[in-house]
């Protein structure tokens, strides 16, 4: 059996990853760790979410950089939930002690190292590392994953949108020189656990934010391969993404393509449900490791909708999904 650690357990990512890790057949959860100056130390995670008591009681250690050998000491896996800065200074160091990290931050998901001193706000040390890194868009780059020790999970608005655009972008459908145009809403659990006045109960409303320079929108460019339109926004509820994407098609492209596009891209990854018929809603998703993908379409546009939980398909269980193809176990193991 594999054994397995979470570093930042104590946000929700870190939560979440937790429990689908005790339903792992195949891993024990070996260790869960927060920073040396993190008020949460030593408390169970299961005192922070009262769903995991009795489910996941161990407690929260903390880690520094020189315990960091020991922590590892008969681990294979090491999930990094922290910061993008702390991810970027720890991921060496795991990996020096011959674990695989799954890094859910943004510290190596695009292979330019001025990217993180525009977006990020720091400058990038290993670019050795950047090209090691591997983009877990687990419905895409299963393969390579499977090869590599440094996996990179999407962010959240990145995942929803990538995995509404690339079937039409892979299939050539859409218009040159036409950017898609994303308008994502997420739920205020995407802020984080940190107490925060702008993401408060009384404070949230339904508004846009980071218009034209939020540090997903040159991930989304990066892997499609197509610049794009991203205006994310605040909702007004907990968690969750819905993504309504405005994309301007090829002449004569029809709609059994833009069909076939999608069937041939996910009709056997479990994970992504087509809908048929309907169209895709939070309610359905939140709380699930699914993506829920629709579309409508007149003439030259088309409109896709993709719907997933913010926390899971956009965090903790694509990690999961990533784990699980790294070691070669079926990929929905732990999740449905």
């Amino acid at each position: 059996m594999l054994k397995a650690i979470v570093v930042g357990a104590s946000g929700y990512t870190g939560a979440e990853l937790a429990h689908f890790l005790t339903r792992h057949p195949e891993i024990e959860l070996a260790g869960l760790y927060v920073s040396e100056g993190s008020l949460d130390k030593g408390k169970k995670l299961s005192a922070l979410y009262g769903n995991l008591v009795g489910v996941v009681d161990l407690p929260l250690q903390p880690l520094a950089n020189s315990g960091i050998k020991r922590a590892c000491a008969g681990i294979d896996i090491v999930i990094l939930a922290t910061a993008h800065e702390v991810s970027h200074h720890l991921a060496p160091l795991f990996l020096a002690e011959d674990t695989v990290v799954f890094d859910l931050s943004g510290a190596f998901r695009v292979q330019s190292a001025g990217f993180y001193e525009q977006f990020y706000g720091f400058t990038h040390q290993f670019p050795e590392l950047l090209e090691k890194a591997v983009y877990g868009l687990a419905e895409w780059n299963a393969e390579a994953i499977k090869g590599t020790d440094l996996i990179a999970v999407p962010g959240c608005y990145t995942t929803a949108s990538l995995t509404a655009l690339k079937p039409l972008a892979e299939a050539g459908l859409i218009k040159e020189n036409y950017k898609p145009t994303i308008n994502a809403t997420s739920g205020v659990s995407g802020a984080g656990r940190k107490a925060n006045v702008a993401s408060s109960f009384c404070e949230v409303s339904l508004q846009p934010y980071a218009v034209f320079n939020h540090r997903h929108k040159p991930e989304i460019d990066q892997h499609l391969g197509l610049p794009v339109v991203f205006t994310p926004h605040l909702g007004s509820f907990k968690r969750g993404i819905l993504a309504s994407i405005n994309v301007v098609l090829k002449a004569g492209v029809t709609a059994e393509q833009v069909n076939q596009a999608y069937q041939r891209a996910y009709a056997n990854q479990p994970i992504v449900r087509l809908m048929d018929g309907t169209l895709p809603a939070l309610k359905n998703v939140v709380g699930t490791p699914y993506c829920d993908l629709g579309w409508a379409m007149e003439g030259e546009d088309l409109v896709v909708f993709s719907a997933i939980d913010n926390l899971l398909k956009g965090a903790s269980s694509q990690a999961i999904q990533c784990i699980n193809l790294r070691f070669g176990f079926a990929i929905t193991t732990s999740l449905l």
